[in-house]
């Protein structure tokens, strides 16, 4: 990586609050939810639309459309909420839906200083990463949970890639081979990598350090251990305590810098990390829509 790059990637993560414990109480993200439909299924994760009284990943009030997701970040910008970084979170994987590059190619037309960027599972980051660097994107985070596939095979029900379904043993072993390769050519380009890893207890609390250790290497910049929410086909999973949670991350660290502020937010989180804005929004939205309709009219 050139000194230009480290250099400029030392002034987006001072300026991003989901990679900079010091700039989440400065600097405001958005979550724009553009994106429902997803390639791989985790057993522990359930994804939700209109949803106001969860706030965890997968979760959105409604789907935004391109033109709408523009003008949201229009009225942000308006508004002046200290914006810094737009993000596509979800609800499905940004990376399985086309929108996602529409939306981010316009935001970086009307804002290139705005630092683009993007949330994936990976399964499909090497295919789509020139497409991603040429709409805009800067960072990206990556959800890895397993090194090995007989870890992963326990974690992911099914996995889409290409056109064929794979379950089981093979599923596990093309997600897991697309999300290093996928990791070690984004950071090659350039690109500022976190990994997110969920701990479920019981499942792959023995693997996360090899996944620190791996992702490390591999030349990400920082790491997030996730405390698992119990959903779906973890529901009867106990929630890991943050005491556990302190413990791993300490056997991590000398791998990887970890991150310790993350809120799992909202695949519509909007604000400072810790706030909840979206349902202002979807009220100024809506008012903005009768407006609108009443000057048609």
């Amino acid at each position: 990586m050139s000194s230009l790059h480290v250099h400029r990637n030392r002034d987006i993560i001072k300026n991003h609050p989901c990679f900079s414990e010091k700039a989440h109480h400065k600097f405001g993200r958005i979550h724009l939810p553009v994106a429902p439909a997803c390639n791989i299924q985790c057993k522990y994760c359930k994804r939700k639309y209109d949803c106001a009284n969860e706030s965890r990943p997968g979760i959105t009030s409604r789907i935004l459309t391109p033109p709408e997701a523009l003008e949201r970040v229009r009225a942000l910008v308006e508004r002046n909420e200290r914006l810094t970084v737009i993000g596509i979170a979800g609800p499905g994987d940004p990376l399985a839906n086309d929108a996602t590059f529409e939306v981010f190619r316009a935001i970086n037309r009307e804002y290139p200083e705005l630092t683009l960027c993007v949330s994936t599972n990976g399964l499909l980051l090497r295919d789509r990463l020139e497409e991603l660097m040429e709409s805009g994107v800067s960072s990206l985070t990556i959800t890895i949970n397993a090194v090995i596939p007989e870890i992963a095979e326990k974690i992911y029900s099914r996995v889409s890639y290409k056109g064929k379904l794979y379950t089981g043993r093979e599923a596990a072993e093309c997600l897991l081979h697309n999300q290093w390769e996928g990791l070690g050519a984004a950071v090659e380009a350039g690109l500022i990598v976190k990994v997110n890893t969920v701990l479920i207890p019981g499942i792959n609390d023995e693997e996360v350090p090899f996944v620190a250790w791996f992702a490390g290497k591999r030349g990400a910049a920082l790491m997030n251990i996730m405390p698992l929410i119990p959903k779906a086909g973890f529901e009867h999973f106990q929630r890991p305590s943050p005491g556990y949670l302190d413990i791993m991350r300490k056997k991590c660290k000398k791998h990887i810098p970890q991150m310790t502020h993350c809120r799992q937010c909202r695949a519509d989180a909007c604000g400072e990390i810790g706030e909840d804005k979206d349902m202002e929004l979807e009220a100024l939205f809506s008012r903005l829509g009768e407006v609108y309709n009443e000057m048609v009219v």
